[in-house]
């Protein structure tokens, strides 16, 4: 019997460890890497090719979400289930928009993120009860005219919800240009555009921005009452 390929990415190796031994017991899921980032996890995508992607959503330098994009863009026949700790509709709406094809919360058991593993492995969807019914009221929501909407109208390109991230977690510039393989010259061009397109001119007002928007966790900035050095 052909194991399931699949992928673990969660930033807590504790959580990786007690996945793997979850799912692994009954011998037709295997996991072929663990990812600790949101970049390692498109990393491995695209050298290890799992059929599945068990993916958190809050992780250093690059967070579930926009992973998730990031994979089926270029991975489209990649099945992203989320597993999280959170579920407020603005996650689940943006989860959904990203292409994934479940979402559980953590409280779930290793038998239903098995299940749930083996029911996208063939071609299905699986969503938590409770996540469900959300999903169902906002497209109630959205057939008679209101929806849900997002915390903010400026839309940000991938490589801004990047930049953002690093940004808000007090990446430096040179930190941010070795992360994302470009020059000090170019993270500094970025980091002014993205100030003017959401008019927010200091380092704490994006951090904000970036929490209330969800790209990442009040918790991976404990401050946000003072500028980072941008060098």
């Amino acid at each position: 019997m052909k194991q399931i390929a699949v992928l673990l990415a969660d930033d807590h190796a504790i959580v990786r460890q007690g996945l793997r031994l979850l799912v692994e017991a009954d011998g037709d899921i295997e996991i072929v890497g663990e990812a600790k980032t949101g970049r390692e996890a498109v990393q491995m995508t695209q050298e290890l090719h799992p059929e599945i992607v068990v993916m958190d959503i809050a992780m250093p330098l690059l967070n579930g979400l926009e992973a998730t994009r990031q994979i089926l863009k270029t991975f489209p026949e990649t099945k992203v289930l989320i597993l999280s700790a959170h579920s407020d509709p603005e996650y689940v709406e943006q989860v959904v928009k990203a292409g994934a094809r479940g979402y559980l919360i953590k409280q779930s058991s290793g038998e239903i993120l098995a299940k749930a593993i083996r029911e996208l492995h063939q071609g299905k969807t699986c969503f938590a009860p409770s996540i469900a019914k959300r999903l169902q009221e906002g497209f109630q929501k959205s057939a008679d005219g209101v929806g849900l909407r997002k915390k903010t109208d400026h839309q940000l390109t991938s490589r801004e919800a990047e930049l953002l991230q690093l940004i808000a977690e007090g990446q430096a510039n040179k930190q941010i240009a070795s992360e994302l393989g470009i020059s000090i010259k170019t993270v500094e061009k970025h980091r002014q555009h993205l100030m003017e397109k959401l008019n927010i001119h200091d380092i704490a007002g994006l951090t904000r921005f970036a929490i209330a928007a969800g790209i990442i966790e009040s918790s991976v900035q404990s401050t946000i009452t003072r500028d980072t050095p941008s060098t």
